[in-house]
């Protein structure tokens, strides 16, 4: 491949990132903008000021319990796949991508940090980045799971919408694999190669069912978070109504067109409040100190992030040995 070549394919992929990025916030800014209005400003305002010390507290320690479920789930990923992670290492670098995701541009590139960083310190970048992709993509098809789950039991008013979307959306992702592998035999190879090694990572019994308990305790937490930001904008939700709202809104806020997780989440929750009877308006109040609450528990992630870089900095460069020659001068590591 030429040099001429390689740098058009290196400008295409920053324009896609850049049209990527673009789509995220013109998105997540105009849902914001059609929810305020809607209803108004009041809710929003009324949602972050109902947070208290109690509450960011509960906030805190149920986000811990969940980064530490994640982190599990990683650790075991990424030790069948022999990039494996000390779990306490697991949970610091765990917090450090959450606090990127949230920060940075793009909402993927603290998992993109995490993934290069262990795939070096174990020597294989590749396997590192894959253990990556097989965790977050686990942790969402078992959060879907659990949502059609609990919509299709206490969820009744939202059933006949949401779960046929999701029908809808899921089997045209699949017929788009399928058709796009099938045009490929590259992309078959690939894909074999790629479900050997989703095997490995997950493929036993013992392995599988860890990671499968370690995403359901992550959905949990999230669940019970958005609980407590209800209560605290003083709705009453019965348990298990409260939990189908609750998952309906995680699935609007996995939604890759928002800004730092606002927009369609905040829409979503004012149109599945008011389905449920509950109000517009308590929907977005209930969203946006949920949202604020998780920006609050990736606080931890500031702190091993800027850890991280001090002690990047005061890390001496290696020293390097002169090597004299017949023919010259040689450095060598």
């Amino acid at each position: 491949m030429s040099a001429s070549t390689i740098t058009t394919l290196l400008r295409v992929a920053r324009s896609s990132r850049r049209l990527r990025l673009a789509a995220r916030v013109v998105v997540g800014v105009g849902v914001l903008i059609a929810v305020v209005a809607q209803v108004g400003t009041g809710p929003l305002l009324e949602g972050l000021l109902s947070v208290d010390l109690h509450v960011i507290a509960v906030a805190l320690a149920l986000s811990a319990v969940a980064t530490a479920a994640a982190a599990w789930r990683w650790s075991i990923i990424a030790g069948r796949l022999g990039v494996g992670v000390r779990f306490p290492e697991a949970v610091g670098m765990y917090y450090r991508s959450q606090f990127l995701n949230t920060v940075l541009p793009g909402g993927v590139l603290g998992d993109v940090q995490r993934a290069v960083t262990q795939g070096r310190n174990a020597g294989n970048v590749a396997q590192g980045a894959r253990a990556v992709v097989i965790e977050r993509t686990i942790g969402q098809v078992v959060q879907l799971a659990l949502a059609v789950v609990v919509i299709a039991w206490f969820g009744s008013e939202f059933e006949g919408v949401l779960l046929s979307t999701l029908g809808v959306v899921v089997g045209v992702l699949v017929l788009a694999a399928l058709a796009t592998v099938a045009a490929s035999a590259r992309l078959r190879r690939a894909l074999r190669r790629e479900l050997d090694e989703l095997s490995a990572g997950v493929g036993s019994p013992g392995p599988f069912v860890r990671v499968v308990v370690a995403s359901m305790v992550v959905v949990a937490c999230h669940v019970v978070t958005f609980g407590v930001a209800v209560a605290a904008v003083g709705a009453s939700v019965p348990p298990t109504r409260l939990a189908a709202l609750a998952l309906v809104v995680l699935i609007a806020g996995s939604i890759p067109l928002n800004l730092g997780g606002w927009g369609p989440r905040e829409g979503i929750a004012a149109w599945a409040f008011a389905v449920a009877g509950l109000g517009a308006s308590t929907g977005v109040a209930a969203s946006a100190l949920f949202g604020f609450l998780a920006m609050m528990a990736v606080a931890p992630g500031l702190v091993v992030a800027a850890t991280s870089a001090v002690r990047g900095v005061r890390t001496p460069l290696p020293a390097r040995t002169v090597v004299l020659t017949g023919t010259g001068r040689k450095e060598e590591s």
